[in-house]
């Protein structure tokens, strides 16, 4: 079995806010004990609806925050108690592509200033090995020699998402956390940009943590799929087998409203009523069970904990 990449054991991160002045302070709980792993040429997607905490668990990846609670092993260590030298090599071999392509690019540098940056941060090369790098790395993301001495308000959107799929991808990680890379993007170039996600990782055997609302690109990349909901996994497993029968009621709302343009993908809508609770405070038992057509008192009271369910894990009484 191939060496992880990636492992996260039971994942938490809570926020502490000022209800009012002259009120206690409250605990948003953005991440509640998420567990997973990651594994060389391997694409995790983590779908949900907004405020489910996907976001939350970039910024846990990337380490740019650390977890209130729970350890995060990147390639065996655990990112959660390393000193400050360790971090920074943790974090070479772990870079992230944003959604917005023009926001999280320097306007002010060049695309070649850009892609060598973090060769002059991270690495001892010389100029000549950097500048041979990052032209290399053009050309595999499909930009031209005369790209790199422009500036990002020069390309369109599809391109400046090459640029910063390049950017990840130059120092080699293993693991790349992609936000929503596609969203911004016009549906002619989401599959470029898609397969040259796919064609990079076969060459360089990168692992993917893709986040994504989207259903219909989900199926196109992952291999594994997370759905969660309010902070926490409630479904896990191979995309073959969600996608074919989703256990959990919400996995199953959230399949029913992906549109299909044939007659016999298309799945009987299911309705969720009411909004997603506020992670400030959670109802008790199952976080979903207001919204639950299958909900019963058990539900109000005891949280369901993940568990093995026809070839995946389900955190649902009644699965």
């Amino acid at each position: 079995m191939a060496e992880l990449l990636l492992e996260a054991l039971d994942l938490t991160r809570h926020y502490e806010v000022r209800r009012g002045l002259f009120q206690p302070k409250g605990v948003v709980k953005a991440l509640n004990g998420v567990s997973f792993t990651l594994a060389p040429r391997r694409t995790l997607a983590v779908v949900g609806e907004s405020g489910c905490g996907k976001s939350t668990l970039a910024r846990q990846l990337t380490l740019i925050e650390a977890p209130s609670r729970g350890a995060l092993k990147i390639r065996g260590v655990d990112a959660a108690t390393a000193d400050a030298a360790t971090l920074k090599g943790l974090r070479r071999d772990v870079q992230m592509v944003f959604q917005n392509p023009f926001a999280s690019l320097n306007p002010r540098k060049t695309i070649a200033t850009t892609l060598a940056e973090p060769l002059v941060i991270n690495t001892p090369l010389s100029a000549a090995e950097r500048r041979e790098r990052v032209e290399g790395l053009a050309a595999k993301v499909g930009l031209r020699p005369e790209h790199l001495r422009r500036y990002p308000h020069m390309f369109s959107g599809g391109q400046r998402q090459r640029i910063a799929i390049a950017r990840a991808m130059v120092l080699n990680p293993g693991i790349v956390v992609a936000d929503e890379p596609v969203s911004a993007l016009d549906v002619s170039i989401q599959a470029q940009i898609l397969n040259l996600f796919m064609d990079l990782q076969d060459e360089f055997g990168t692992g993917y943590v893709f986040i994504s609302h989207n259903l219909s690109v989900v199926e196109h990349v992952a291999d594994d799929v997370m759905v969660m909901y309010l902070g926490a996994a409630v479904e896990v497993g191979d995309k073959r087998t969600l996608f074919a029968s989703p256990r959990h009621p919400y996995t199953q709302a959230l399949m029913s409203a992906t549109p299909a343009l044939r007659k016999v993908e298309r799945r009987q809508r299911i309705v969720i009523h009411g909004e997603l609770p506020s992670p400030l405070n959670p109802p008790t038992g199952c976080a979903f069970h207001k919204r639950c057509p299958l909900a019963m008192p058990r539900c109000s009271e005891e949280a369901p904990q993940l568990r093995d369910v026809d070839g995946r894990r389900v955190a649902c009484h009644a699965a």
